[in-house]
């Protein structure tokens, strides 16, 4: 038996359990970054919470993991690459740190897995890109890719 004090559920929201988000493209915003250790302890990664910002699941959050700080190369070269997808959508192409990417809209692509301890359904972030301006609006300029200075390769002499 555990004493529980004072207790008063009248004054404390229950917890809600979310079933995952369908998978699909949502507008979000990373709201919070930390860096935490690898579950063995040889490495750490990058947490991003993201947070939906319209539609039926808007203010749902999912998470992405990158491995930015492992052993493995293929590891750090796939994180570094879905870093560099962020830094595109967003317009940031040289952070210094990772709160420079917070608050900032970008397009996030959700995929379900099947988590191999429980079976049960997770979200997974797949993929980033710009977010998508108004029909017959062009892009901001800060989304929009780098040109290359000068002629085409071709062309150059």
């Amino acid at each position: 038996m555990a004493n529980l004090g004072a207790f008063n559920a009248n004054e404390v929201d229950p917890n809600v359990v979310f079933d995952p988000i369908p998978a699909g493209k949502y507008i979000a915003r990373i709201i919070e970054s930390e860096v935490k250790p690898t579950k063995n302890g040889d490495g750490r990664y990058l947490e991003l919470t993201f947070e939906v910002l319209d539609g039926e699941y808007r203010n749902r959050k999912v998470w992405d993991r990158l491995n930015l700080w492992n052993p493995s190369s293929e590891a750090v070269r796939i994180a570094q690459g879905m870093l560099s997808a962020i830094c595109r959508a967003v317009g940031v192409m040289q952070p210094r740190d990772s709160v420079e990417l917070h608050n900032l809209p970008l397009e996030v692509t959700v995929k379900l897995k099947r988590r191999e301890d429980t079976g049960d359904l997770t979200n997974e972030v797949k993929g980033y890109g710009p977010k998508a301006a108004p029909a017959g609006q062009p892009q901001p300029a800060a989304q929009q890719q780098p040109r290359a200075a000068g002629p085409p390769p071709w062309k150059r002499g």
